[in-house]
């Protein structure tokens, strides 16, 4: 496990508003320190237009709760975020994603899914490891999702892909 490039913050570094969000946050979750609220906390006002924004796509989002885990589970994976998939996979079985799901999410689009999660993972791949979709993926995707959902869809995959992006450069150690 690499050292944290930033410690997590206290009073002092995240600020009364901050901290407060981050002990909430820690307690909600059955940990100490959620860290990657205790790290990101540190930019201050950045901070809370991110959180913000995040929570417009989970948990308030257009997409399904189901199928929102589901992707950001997929997005954690391809990105090896063990700390996104850490949180992920306790939310995701909220969502009602059990173990054996979660292994045909980790295995991918031709798990045997249906034509919709099938769609769904495809285009998560293909934005992840192209910055794209292919117009065969967005016809199959566009079968599923209206406009609206479609933005909101794009807008979750690049979020969890830069935030996995954030935490491993950051080097945010897991919640233990």
């Amino acid at each position: 496990m690499s050292t944290p490039r930033i410690q997590p913050g206290g009073l002092r570094e995240l600020g009364l508003f901050n901290w407060a969000f981050s002990r909430v946050a820690s307690k909600a979750q059955g940990v100490d320190d959620a860290h990657i609220f205790s790290t990101l906390g540190q930019s201050k006002g950045l901070f809370r237009g991110w959180l913000y924004y995040s929570s417009r796509m989970m948990p308030f989002g257009k997409l399904s709760r189901k199928d929102t885990e589901m992707i950001i589970i997929r997005v954690a994976h391809l990105g090896s975020c063990d700390y996104e998939m850490d949180h992920h996979r306790k939310l995701g079985k909220r969502a009602g994603i059990d173990e054996a799901t979660l292994g045909r999410i980790i295995e991918g689009p031709d798990a045997g899914w249906g034509d919709r999660e099938r769609s769904l993972l495809l285009a998560v791949d293909e934005m992840v490891g192209s910055r794209d979709i292919s117009d065969e993926t967005w016809a199959a995707l566009s079968r599923h999702l209206d406009e609206p959902r479609q933005i909101s869809f794009v807008l979750l995959v690049s979020q969890y892909d830069s935030l996995a992006t954030t935490l491993g450069v950051l080097r945010v150690q897991r919640d233990v």
